[in-house]
């Protein structure tokens, strides 16, 4: 498939969104796919503009779409490294940087709302920028300097020189080990919401639009995610999916979590009403029989568990 403009790429989303859906990998395929037509036109219109690139690039993207777990519905979270650090490049490929979000918010996906796009300078940058940025998120170890590092670490290049991704990940794999911020990094994602009570109740929202739903994203996958990012980032694996990560990692019961965070996945696929982006992290939990109930439960469980884990192994450390 090849198309000439962003819009048709939305009809295309439209047309297949609903096959897709029924199945983890698929969907994401199909947002790999959409993601790579807008970039083919993107590109096309900034080489029109401007030329051909000045300096070896890669264009990544982060968030849900960088660990390959895009429910329905997607944000934007995508940067951009580039080699030379020129002005006349910096231009460029901010220029590059703005038409692919105008094409992909074209094409159904939302502006992100804290402005984690290769348009905005902050995640645009030349690879010894980046570089720069790394030392200087790692030695200010603030709540917020973290959460930025942990966003780049989930970026997977998507198109161009691969390599700069690899070496950024080395390079803030490396930062962390020399600065001994992990056991701190640790403690930036400690906190997420409870999903089952003392009584071994699933914990709903008790009031609002998704009152009688569980918040799968803060009390389930967070866990998850967060865990093994944790200890990828300990032994500097590369891969940036959860399911990915845990076949490098070696641990104890890692294919019971890699089947409890997909069967998770596939919970959210096939009963969260997928409205919109935000109601696609709430299960309904009226929708589910009591054994789908008892399993939830056992996935939440786990993935607490995983990243006590992970968060013993860390401190134990360091």
């Amino acid at each position: 498939m090849e198309y000439e403009t962003y819009s048709a790429i939305a009809e295309y989303k439209k047309i297949h969104m609903k096959e897709a859906a029924k199945d983890h990998f698929q969907i994401n395929q199909l947002h790999d796919n959409m993601f790579k037509q807008v970039l083919e036109i993107s590109l096309k219109e900034i080489h029109a503009r401007y030329g051909p690139p000045p300096s070896p690039f890669t264009f990544f993207v982060m968030g849900s779409a960088g660990r390959l777990e895009q429910s329905v519905w997607s944000d934007q979270d995508h940067g951009i490294i580039y080699l030379d650090p020129t002005a006349e490049a910096k231009a460029y490929f901010l220029s590059l940087g703005k038409e692919i979000s105008k094409g992909l918010y074209q094409a159904g996906y939302p502006y992100c709302d804290g402005g984690v796009m290769a348009g905005n300078p902050f995640w645009c940058k030349a690879q010894s920028e980046w570089e720069k940025q790394i030392l200087n998120w790692a030695s200010e170890s603030s709540w917020e300097s973290l959460r930025y590092l942990l966003i780049l670490i989930d970026g997977r290049s998507f198109y161009g020189q691969h390599q700069f991704m690899d070496h950024l990940k080395t390079f803030a794999y490396l930062t962390v080990q020399k600065e001994q911020i992990l056991a701190r990094i640790y403690k930036n994602t400690l906190h997420f919401k409870k999903g089952v009570g003392v009584l071994g109740q699933l914990l709903v929202e008790t009031h609002g639009r998704h009152a009688g739903s569980l918040n799968i994203k803060e009390t389930a996958l967070f866990p998850y995610i967060n865990a093994v990012r944790l200890l990828a980032m300990r032994n500097h694996v590369l891969e940036t999916s959860t399911l990915s990560r845990l076949d490098q990692l070696q641990i104890h019961d890692k294919h019971l979590y890699k089947t409890m965070f997909l069967k998770l996945l596939t919970y959210r696929l096939q009963f969260a009403s997928q409205l919109d982006y935000e109601s696609g992290h709430y299960l309904p939990v009226e929708k589910l029989t009591k054994e789908q109930k008892n399993e939830l439960k056992d996935i939440i469980k786990n993935g607490v568990a995983l990243y006590q884990y992970a968060g013993k192994l860390i401190e134990k450390e360091g």
